[in-house]
């Protein structure tokens, strides 16, 4: 009764835990539409639309999207068609498999992923370098 306090202290996973998502889409259902949202969706089934959030959006291993998608962060591990925007970051998971154009500053593609596509980062052209601005100096053979 009066002896000390045995909490154990926890620390918070930073990963995205089901407790942490506020929506879901279960594999078998389908949906078409718009998506609009401010924290964390995840989609099992069959999107076919547009999606739109302030948030976190995570397409899971049996999930076939088909879309616009413009969030914060996006998760792939499942099938995906469509275009992308994700202002901070777009992660794509084993086995994923995504058609269509990225663009976002920071993404990460796991091995055996399927990728077809273009992809955009920081949305700078990139200049290509010149003799001049470059230090590699062309050397002529000996004659």
């Amino acid at each position: 009764m009066f002896g000390k306090n045995r909490e154990k202290k926890t620390t918070k996973d930073v990963s995205m835990g089901k407790g942490d998502i506020k929506a879901f889409l279960g594999a078998g259902s389908s949906f078409e539409g718009k998506l609009v949202f401010d924290e964390i969706v995840r989609l099992d089934g069959n999107f076919t639309g547009e999606v739109s959030s302030k948030g976190a959006l995570i397409i899971g291993e049996s999930a076939m999207v088909k879309a616009e998608v413009d969030v914060e962060s996006l998760t792939v591990s499942g099938k995906f068609k469509g275009n992308i925007r994700a202002r901070s970051k777009v992660e794509l998971k084993k086995p994923a498999q995504v058609e269509g154009n990225i663009d976002t500053p920071a993404l990460s593609v796991e091995e055996g992923v399927m990728l077809n596509g273009t992809v955009s980062m920081g949305g700078q052209k990139l200049t290509p370098l010149t003799p001049e601005k470059s230090s590699i100096k062309t050397v002529e053979p000996p004659s």
